[in-house]
């Protein structure tokens, strides 16, 4: 008990976060870059960004999900370990925006994997993105 109570402190005090874009146009990618400059400094909450899905505990998402990149975000989830938390950033993966019912497009990232945290926005701000993963880490310190 006392070290489940110990990884759970751990991943939501400090949750490594993995970045993918499935075909959005680099607005929002933008925005989560910035919320992780000095300005608003989302590693204040311990969040580091990190290049490989094995160390992720959060993907965070942008753009909606096309046929072509489908297979690759579900590979990229079922290589992170449990548990994982995905946060989609923008109107585009929240519901596929302005690409909803193209011949390409499958729509938002919950077509294709679960999602925790929707974080609307054309393009998100940093401040949303933000306040969006506060209230994710939030609700997982509340069990």
């Amino acid at each position: 008990m006392a070290l489940e109570k110990l990884v759970k402190w751990s991943r939501v005090s400090s949750p490594w976060i993995l970045h993918f874009n499935s075909g959005s146009c680099n607005g929002c990618d933008i925005e989560i870059v910035a919320a992780l400059m000095p300005r608003y400094d989302l590693e204040r909450f311990g969040v580091l960004l990190k290049a490989t899905p094995r160390h992720a505990d959060v993907l965070v998402c942008t753009g909606p999900v096309t046929r072509q990149q489908a297979d690759r975000l579900k590979r990229i989830y079922d290589q992170m370990a449990e548990p994982k938390f995905v946060v989609a950033v923008g109107s585009c993966a929240c519901g596929g925006d302005v690409f909803r019912g193209l011949y390409n497009c499958l729509g938002g990232i919950d077509q294709v994997i679960p999602v925790n945290a929707y974080i609307p926005g054309c393009a998100a701000r940093p401040d949303a993105i933000l306040d969006g993963v506060a209230k994710l880490l939030g609700a997982l310190k509340k069990g």
